[in-house]
């Protein structure tokens, strides 16, 4: 395969960035797209240029490390899937394709296309954990819970906090990665002690961050690597509301 990338280049946080175009000859359908960029590298260090910077760790869909847009679209063309597992079999012979960062305020670039996603674990610090010393871990059974609150805990704890949601939100909202970060812990029981100000607290961060509002597009979900359903943004939506009034009729203490 022939392929031509478009890849967005920018040496620094505080200088103009561009796109720049590379011609690739003998792409292998086999190749993960990070792979096709490490081989872009080895031509850019063979000719004396600065290679392309790109986040990237486990290369298993697991860390969350890499992302960006491929085409306009996070991650790429081909739902839930990773940057590191979309292979060049997605494309055709003759393709060009565009990398960019991903775009949001919240996630300044550092460079080419690697962006600060630090505040998503501000957001993730701010409550996304349970304070209550529980000692040693305790037989797998020894806390019932059901299947279906099991599951569902389980499929918000999918989150890998890759930041596609951001990137892909018109508003640069972080509602499903908060709000996966919040289900997972406030759907069991071990979470229901400080579930109501765990939301309060992740969502204020989050507004803090510099991270927009959630408006229903559905984007975020479209192109989550991991399926998180919009469903956990409602459920944090109720218990953001229910701390909110709670939190308004406290009585005022005496100082």
């Amino acid at each position: 395969m022939k392929l031509t990338l478009k890849i967005w280049r920018q040496s620094g946080p505080r200088e103009k960035g561009k796109l720049v175009s590379y011609q690739m000859d003998h792409v292998e359908p086999d190749m993960s797209f990070l792979e096709l960029l490490d081989i872009l590298n080895e031509q850019l260090l063979l000719k004396g240029e600065r290679p392309v910077a790109f986040d990237h760790d486990c290369r298993e869909g697991i860390c969350g490390s890499c992302g960006f847009m491929i085409s306009g679209v996070a991650h790429g063309p081909q739902k839930l899937t990773t940057t590191c597992q979309l292979f060049m079999r997605q494309f055709k012979d003759g393709d060009t394709i565009i990398a960019e960062p991903f775009r949001s305020r919240a996630f300044p670039v550092i460079k080419d296309l690697v962006v600060d996603r630090s505040a998503l674990d501000k957001i993730i610090q701010a409550g996304g954990f349970i304070s209550a010393r529980t000692g040693s871990a305790p037989d797998a059974n020894a806390i019932p819970i059901s299947k279906e609150a099991a599951d569902r805990s389980m499929d918000a704890a999918a989150c890998i906090g890759c930041g596609a949601c951001v990137a892909a939100c018109p508003n640069g909202s972080a509602m499903l990665f908060t709000a996966a970060k919040i289900s997972h812990l406030g759907l069991l029981p071990q979470g229901q002690p400080e579930r109501y100000q765990r939301a309060l607290r992740m969502v204020n961060k989050m507004e803090e961050m510099g991270f927009g509002a959630c408006s229903n597009h559905g984007e975020c979900e479209a192109v989550c690597p991991k399926g998180i359903s919009i469903d956990f943004i409602a459920r944090l939506n109720r218990d953001f509301m229910k701390a909110s009034v709670v939190e308004t009729m406290e009585p005022v203490k005496n100082v």
